[in-house]
């Protein structure tokens, strides 16, 4: 690396060294350090010069830069040459110098680089601090501490420099009056003294070895007079401790006479420090130092300050001392470096003061004291060598405390003791004993860990330091081989020092070792020669039992073997050979396992097949049955460890099946039952083992000496009965019959196979129940012992499994199987169902799992019952909270394994798909449990059992799997259950199953399936919290379900999913509905004829269950199935009751989701309402005999279904694609069911639901198709109509058959203003149903298409000619409604396009003179619909078209002037006034005579009591008068007739009256003729006084003719001129004439005669024959 570069990079980072963060600060002096590894030179220029440069920079910077220069130095001083020494020498001092405050960081940081360059160039640097150390002036704080710190670091460096600079400091020291000027000379000379002292030492090192210590003496006695005399009285604590500080090293260096005189003084002055202090380590450091002077000087001055010593001394060792504080254990140490010096300069007066402190009972003193002890005994051993027996003496109470603290302690004095040959004196066993009693402490006793408050230094427990010093004695320390050896042996068989086995046996292992090491008669024992030692057997039976439990106490199980294996000469002489193999495999089996995975059971049955390989060997009776013997003898010791005495009971079973003497095994046998602890169970189990074992040897002598037991007086002093009702008799005596029901089962368990077929019924058994079934008085008494009815249960689980395990079990019949069935399921019935306390239940169905397997075959109802009773007893235990004891988790898994293992042994006698559906219906209530523990364990059996299931299949031919569906079914919702375990169950028996399922198919065992396979990758995700990943996982699974059903088993698993619709656990519910929609997706296809049964069923669930997700699920079923089969669900859900619930309503909607599936649908419901009739002629019930309607169920529902389909927002498209059909369907729907009623069947349902509390739609037909097409306008985008009609009323209107065309009309209206592009397609689609056989259809349609002719829309969508068409067509129709609306549509076209009227003027005329002439409408509302509709065209129609119809019109409406109808008259009576309007200024005398002939109709009708008739005649009226051509007579009527004018009828009648008489004078201007001559018309007055009977009232008036006044006219009124009532063309026509005989016109032969002849009920009758009659009229004459 160039220079100039490192310099740059160097100048960067110190330039960055400023920076704010510190952790930058220290990332950039940690750069500097690295980089000065590589150029030190360059990078210690640089810092230099950028010091000099930036002086004003802050001395935290200066400080960091300094402190990387040091660390450079540090590293490279060797590097370094003179020059850049001296600069860098310069720069630091002047750092440290350059203010006089002190500052100290930064001046320790300078002080640090001139001590690291002074290790190298001491000469240098003292050149420089000594310029600024000149005498007569205080040098700086730092130039002296520079001094102390060289002094210390180059120590043979410094020492020629003391001479001058003590000269040169002894007059500063009284100079310096501040306490930290003062501590900085303290500091000098004590690092001044050391570095002298060192000096001095290493002589042959030092570069001047005439150095002595004379040379310092007189400079350092002064300054310790200043120091000690002055300085030391110091109230500043700091300032005293550094003055004591450098007494320490400067006592060395003072003349010998100087000290001897000092120290009266010295020592009390620096003891007294110990009161003053609580640090007190410098203050001992320096005490230490100083007695140390003392004693290598001879002082003998020290005796007399001795006891002040020892006190003070002893006073600090028994300071707790805490293990946080390190001064506390240094200031220990110097306190026991002290009491060192002492023992070596006066061992008599030490330990006269120090053992008698060991009787006190203080616990401090004691330790600490015992502590000064074991140091004394290894730091002055030759002292101590003559006082070994006085000092162990003295140990005999602190051995009897109790206290942990001394107990430690004295273990550790003993420690030294061993190794200083102390146990080798007479009382030494005392201390060896005291040592393995320590051992055996149980670990639990002691401490964690030392609480807050402790005062105990150490973290080892008193037990493992006992255990570490004993085999650190064993084993390092030579000398104590033969006092141990074999003395330790009497430590292994005793109770007490059970805890201390392993270190024992450890111990002991390797004394045998070095023992056979040295010779073989060295290691064999001399039992004659020390009684105390235990026997072989003893041993052997020792170390063989505790082996049983092998990692407890450290592992004392492999600790015990090795020991046993060492010791088999001493054991006995055959064994060692077997042993070297056998022990090695027992250890190698021990290092694989841990306390963890090590099987006890199998460990143990290791050991015994060890001790029966042992007896083998052995083959020695006598040896046997010593061993034997010695077992029973320990077997009391083991009473407070139950499992260790259970397995030395089947040791001694062991051994004595061994031995060959039947007498010693009864005897042994008999003592075994008469001296165990029936109490406990433990122990029974442990003598039915011993039983057991025996009787693989000794069948018969075994159960010989169970019979004699029970006959002898020990069983028989119990079961007496007077003591039987005695609590204390009668438990002891369950438990001894426990023992024996036990023993029994052990021994049939045991037992050679080929013996116990033949006593299992007739002795085992039998005995068993004579022992657990007692009879009093003949009554039998069951007994409520649980241990008994456990015994019980376990020796008939082991009799039957000894039964199973035979070769002839085949073919043996059990006969008691029934019956020990049945005990066992009323041991089961009997524990509380919901808690698990005892084992009974689980090892009941234990021995039911072993005797289902045996013949005969079980009952299928008793097979059920056990079945049941034992899933109730298992699956309702409560779950054992959080934090429970393990026992109570493991005897719940061992129950449930039972279970498992029952179910499994029921299923293997039925391996068919019957036999698992038998297991699986008992299981399903569990399976879909509200309560999550019991589902788990469900699932975990149900998975167990088709495993089992599985693995036992054998398929001989392809036969199906029947259940495969509902199993499925029943398990995969449970997948997505709430419990994780439940869900991974659930996932293991789907995939069972699958493979069930190719089993069945004919795969074999071992294929592997993909598509299956992939379940169990899917657990992963079952196990994730996140609901979208479960539900995820749900759907995957119902993937692989719908890969490999097959087809015929899809609908029973569908309709078993819909059962779990309803779960209790929404997750399974919603993970059902997943499943569902999934395998319809997937499968649906082949699902056309279930669709009606799926249907059901949905809707059936939809009632059960209220939950949203449920609902949303069938919904999009339903869709998913239509999607596929869309006209079978819709006949499926049409097919349902009426009215629809919501539900089946929510899967009308559902059928929306989709535009194209909704065409389908709405089509599909189209059809279904057109293609059955509406409704059916019926006759009302017990109302009259007037026939009625009732609706039809079949498009009634299409109907309600058509609204819930497009009551859903997703219709839209559909409806707009479907937008003409909907609307013509649904709106001659609406026309059909007017007035209609529902089905006999359905109005009872209707009136319930009206009396209800909630009533549901209203099910009226023709309500429900307003609403529908009120619905299909809304989703047609046409809300403006909906809300247009509204307002008008006119969706009312629809609903009644009066406003019916009104509303329709309405409807028509807001179509087209606001729907017109809709209106060509529905025109189109109204105009095919213009020929519908029903009339209200009829009427419908022409009424819409009518209404559409007065809009200007059907000239914007050219559709004029084709309506007018169409209309047209329907004027022959034989509904008179129908030609009325017609006429009403043709006139409409006055409104909407009156310029188009001319052009089909003709068309129009006649069609209305066609509804004038309708003769088959009895109520004439075709001619009035006619009259109306050309009062709108008349002015609008060419006047060459009008004229040709004008008079016909004109007497055609005649007629109905005088109708009972207001509207006919009302309107025929204004078109007469239109036609006058038209024929203004242009009037025919033919028309003129019909004007005339209408005055008086007219008039009169001016009092008519109907106002649209009153102003319908001034409307006529006032267009008449015009015509009248007399201006006079027109501005009369338009005076008095404008509309919504008052008429004063007299004057007006007067008025007209005058008139007319003038105008019948003078005659009509246009040549009109009355009946009679023009001569005649004078007389032709009518002065009539009612409109009624005008021409009754008739006379003529005054005149100079022959008439006189009152005289009979024979002239009648113009009211009965005859009107011209028929007509052969324009120009002629004829008068009424009327001939009596022929009652009838004699020129036309009308029946009627003209309206003004009608006037009267007869008006003709008032005329009689008269001469002077005209011909022109019947010979009548006024009355």
């Amino acid at each position: 690396m160039a220079e100039p570069y490192v310099k740059k990079l160097s100048t960067v980072l110190l330039e960055a060294i400023t920076d704010k963060d510190p952790l930058v600060q220290e990332q950039v002096c940690g750069a500097l350090c690295a980089l000065g590894e590589a150029q030190p030179a360059e990078v210690l220029r640089a810092c230099e010069e950028y010091l000099w440069q930036h002086e004003k920079l802050a001395h935290p910077y200066r400080t960091m830069i300094l402190r990387a220069m040091e660390t450079v130095v540090s590293s490279h001083i060797s590097d370094l040459d003179k020059d850049m020494a001296r600069a860098v020498i310069f720069l630091a001092s002047s750092e440290m110098t350059r203010v006089k405050d002190l500052v100290c960081d930064w001046q320790q940081a300078a002080s640090n680089v001139l001590v690291a360059v002074g290790k190298q160039f001491i000469g240098l640097v003292m050149e420089e601090v000594l310029s600024k150390f000149q005498p007569g002036a205080l040098p700086h704080y730092f130039v002296v501490q520079t001094l102390a710190n060289l002094a210390a670091s180059n120590v043979f460096g410094m020492v020629p420099f003391l001479t001058s600079i003590l000269s040169t400091m002894l007059p500063m020291l009284g100079m310096a009056k501040h306490d930290t000027m003062r501590v900085a000379f303290c500091c000098a000379l004590q690092h001044f003294s050391e570095s002298t002292l060192e000096y001095l030492a290493n002589l042959d090192q030092a570069p001047d070895p005439t150095v002595r210590k004379d040379t310092f003496a007189t400079d350092i006695f002064s300054a310790y007079d200043i120091l000690f005399n002055h300085w030391l009285q110091s109230r500043e604590a700091k300032l005293r401790l550094a003055v004591v500080e450098a007494l320490g090293p400067m006592s060395h260096l003072l003349p010998s006479e100087k000290l001897e005189e000092q120290l009266p003084k010295l020592l009390p002055g620096v003891l007294a420090l110990y009161r003053k202090h609580a640090e007190t380590f410098h203050v001992s450091k320096s005490l230490g130092q100083i007695l140390e002077a003392a004693v290598s000087v001879g002082s003998r001055t020290l005796e007399a300050q001795l006891d002040a010593l020892l006190a003070a001394l002893h006073a600090q060792i028994c300071v707790p001392v805490e293990s946080s504080s390190p001064l506390v254990v240094s200031n220990r140490k110097e306190v026991l470096r002290c009491f060192t010096v002492l023992a070596c300069c006066s061992p008599d007066r030490l330990l006269a003061f120090l053992l008698p402190k060991l009787d006190a009972n203080n616990e401090r003193t004691r330790v600490g004291t015992l502590q000064v002890v074991r140091h004394v005994i290894n730091s002055a051993a030759s002292q101590m060598e003559v006082k070994k027996p006085f000092i162990l003496s003295s140990m005999r109470l602190p051995l009897l405390d109790t206290n942990s603290k001394v107990k430690r302690a004295v273990v550790q004095v003993i420690s030294a003791m061993a190794h200083h040959g102390y146990l080798e004196q007479p009382g030494g066993e005392a201390m060896v004993a005291y040592i393995v009693q320590q051992c055996a402490l149980p670990p639990e006793a002691e401490p964690q860990k030392p609480g807050p408050d402790s005062e105990d230094p150490a973290t080892d427990s008193v037990r493992d330091v006992s255990i570490s010093t004993l085999y650190l004695v064993s084993t390092t320390v030579d000398r104590m081989s033969h006092v141990l050896w074999p003395h330790l042996l009497e430590f292994l068989t005793p109770v007490r020092f059970t805890g201390a086995l392993t270190p024992l046996c450890r111990s002991l292992v390797h004394l045998a070792q070095k023992r056979e090491e040295v010779g073989a008669d060295a290691f064999l024992i001399q039992y004659d020669s020390n009684v105390t030692l235990p026997s072989p057997y003893a041993i052997t039976t020792r170390l063989l039992t505790v082996s049983s439990n092998p990692y407890l106490g450290d592992g004392r199980g492999a600790a015990s073997l090795r020991l046993l294996s060492v010791l088999h000469r001493n054991i006995h002489p055959l064994l060692g050979q077997r042993w070297a193999t056998t022990v090695p495999l027992l250890l190698e089996h021990l290092d694989e396992h841990t306390e963890e995975t090590l099987s006890q059971k199998e460990w143990e049955e290791r050991l015994l097949a060890f001790l029966r390989d042992t007896l083998a060997v052995v083959s020695d009776n006598t040896w046997i049955c010593q061993l034997s013997l010695e077992m029973c003898r320990q077997l009391p010791c083991y009473n407070g460890t139950p499992q260790e005495k259970n397995f030395l009971y089947k040791c001694i079973g062991t051994t004595l099946g061994a031995a060959s003497s039947k007498e010693v095994v009864r005897k042994h046998l008999q003592e075994l039952l008469e001296t165990a602890r029936h109490q406990e169970e433990a122990e029974r189990e442990g003598l039915a083992c011993c039983f057991g074992i025996c009787a693989t040897s000794h069948l018969d002598d075994v159960l010989a000496q169970l019979e004699d037991f029970m006959r002898s007086d020990v069983f028989r002093r119990s079961t007496g009965i007077f003591n039987i009702f005695k609590d204390r008799s009668e438990n002891e005596v369950e438990k001894v019959k426990s023992t024996l029901i036990l023993c029994y089962g052990h021994v049939a368990a045991r037992a050679p196979r080929e013996l116990v077929l033949a006593k299992v019924e007739s002795d085992i058994l039998r005995n068993i129940f004579q022992y657990f079934s007692t009879k009093v008085l003949g009554i039998k008494v069951e007994t409520k012992d649980p241990a008994l009815k456990l015994c019980l249960i376990q020796s008939v689980c082991m009799a039957s499994q000894a039964i199973c395990s035979s070769a002839q079990a085949g073919s043996f019949h059990f006969s008691r199987k029934a019956e020990l069935v049945a005990q066992m399921m009323e041991f089961i019935k009997a524990e509380p169902p919901d808690s698990l306390r005892t084992p009974i239940r689980k090892k009941a169905m234990l021995a039911c799992t072993y005797l289902v397997s045996l013949e005969p075959a079980l009952e299928e109802r008793v097979q059920a019952d056990l079945i049941r009773g034992c899933l109730h007893s298992v699956m309702a235990v409560l779950p054992e909270p959080e934090g429970e004891e393990e026992r109570q988790e493991s005897l719940y898994l061992d129950t449930m394994h039972a279970l498992e293992d029952l179910l499994t042994s029921l299923l293997r006698r039925n391996v068919t798909p019957q036999g698992l559906q038998i297991m699986v219906e008992h299981l399903s209530p569990w399976i879909r449990s509200p309560r999550g523990h019991e589902r788990v364990r469900a699932l975990g059996l149900s998975a167990c059992l088709l495993r089992h299931f599985l693995e036992h299949l054998h398929v001989s031919a392809l036969v199906p799997f029947h259940n495969l569906g509902l199993l499925i079914g029943l398990f995969s919702p449970r997948c997505a259950d709430l419990w994780p375990a439940t869900r991974q169950e659930a996932v293991s028996c789907v995939h069972a199953l699958l493979y069930l399922q190719l089993g069945y198919e004919g795969f074999s065992r071992d294929y592997r399936d993909d598509v299956a396979e992939q379940l169990l990758a899917l657990k992963e995700g079952l196990v994730h919290p996140d609901p979208a990943v479960l539900f995820h996982t749900c759907h995957s699974i119902a993937q692989i379900i719908a890969k490999r059903l097959p087809p015929e088993q899809l609908i029973s698993l569908l309709l078993t999913l819909f059962e779990s619709l309803g779960d209790p656990d929404k997750n399974c519910s919603r993970a059902a509905t997943i499943m569902v929609n999934c395998l319809l997706r997937e499968r649906g296809s082949m699902l056309q004829e279930k669709v009606p049964e799926i249907v059901s069923v949905l809707r059936s669930k939809l009632q059960e269950t209220r939950e949203e997700h449920v609902l949303q699920a069938a919904q999009h079923s339903v869709y998913l199935l239509a999607s596929q089969h869309c006209a079978a669900v819709v006949s499926s859900l049409l097919g349902g009751p009426l009215p629809f619930d919501s539900h089946t309503c929510t899967l009308w909607r559902a059928l929306a989701l989709e535009p194209s599936l909704t065409t389908q649908v709405l089509g599909l419901l189209l059809e279904k309402m057109s293609r059955d009739v509406p409704f059916k002629e019926t006759r009302a019930f017990l109302l009259s005999s007037s026939p009625g309607r009732e609706a039809t169920l079949l498009p009634l529902a299409a109907t309600c279904a058509l609204h819930e389909v497009l009551s859903a927002l997703e219709s839209g498209p559909a409806v707009l694609e479907l937008y003409p059909q909907l609307f013509a369907a649904l709106l001659l729907r609406v026309s059909c069911t007017l007035g209609v009623l529902l089905p006999r069947s359905l109005q009872a349902k209707e009136r319930r639901s009206v009396g209800s509390a909630v009533a549901p739609k209203s099910l009226e037909p023709c309500s429900c198709a307003v609403d529908a097409l009120q619905a299909m306008l809304l989703r047609g985008g046409n809300e403006d109509v909906v809300r247009r009609v509204e307002l008008e009323g006119g969706w009312q209107l629809l609903r009644t058959s009066a406003g019916h065309e009104e509303g329709v009309t309405r409807l028509a209206s807001a179509m087209a203003k606001c729907a017109g592009p809709r209106l060509p397609l529905v025109m189109k689609a109204l105009v095919c149903t213009q020929s519908s056989v029903y009339e209200i259809q009829r009427v419908t349609s022409t009424a819409f298409l009518a209404e559409l002719l007065n809009s200007n829309v059907v000239n914007d969508l050219m559709l004029l000619e084709s309506l007018l068409d169409n209309l047209a067509a329907r004027q022959k129709d034989t509904s008179a409604s129908v030609r009325r609306l017609v006429l009403r549509g043709l006139a409409n076209i006055a409104s909407s396009s009156p310029e188009k009227v001319q052009a089909h003027g003709p068309q129009l005329l006649t069609a209305m003179i066609g509804g004038l002439d309708d003769r088959d409408d009895p109520h004439s509302l075709v001619a009035l619909e006619a009259m109306v509709g050309l009062a709108r065209l008349l002015e609008l129609v060419k006047r060459q078209d009008l004229r040709s119809v004008l008079l016909h019109v004109a007497i055609r409406i005649r007629p109905f002037f005088d109708s009972e109808k207001t509207e006919l008259r009302s309107a025929s009576i204004r078109l007469f006034g239109h036609l006058n309007q038209v024929c203004h200024g242009g009037c025919e005398d033919v028309f003129l005579e019909q004007v005339v002939a209408g005055l008086v109709p007219l008039l009169l009708h001016l009092q008519d009591p109907q106002a649209p008739v009153t102003n319908a005649c001034r409307f006529a009226l006032r267009l008449c008068g015009p015509n009248l051509q007399h201006e006079e007579l027109a501005a009369v009527f338009q005076k008095h007739l404008q509309e919504g004018r008052g008429l004063h009828f007299g004057e007006f009648l007067n008025a007209t009256c005058k008139l007319l008489v003038r105008v019948g004078r003078t005659g009509y201007r246009g040549g009109g003729r009355g009946p009679g001559t023009g001569t005649e018309t004078e007389g032709l007055l009518c002065r009539c006084t009612t409109s009624r009977n005008c021409w009754a009232a008739w006379r003529p008036p005054a005149s100079s003719t022959s008439r006189a006044a009152g005289r009979t006219s024979v002239l009648p009124p113009p009211c009965s001129w005859g009107s011209w009532c028929c007509t052969r063309s324009r120009s002629t026509s004829h008068r009424w004439t009327w001939s009596r005989s022929r009652q009838r016109c004699s020129f036309c032969s009308r029946t009627q005669p003209p309206w003004c002849a009608r006037r009267l009920p007869r008006p003709w009758d008032a005329w009689s024959s008269s001469p002077e009659a005209p011909a022109a009229v019947p010979a009548r004459v006024c009355a």
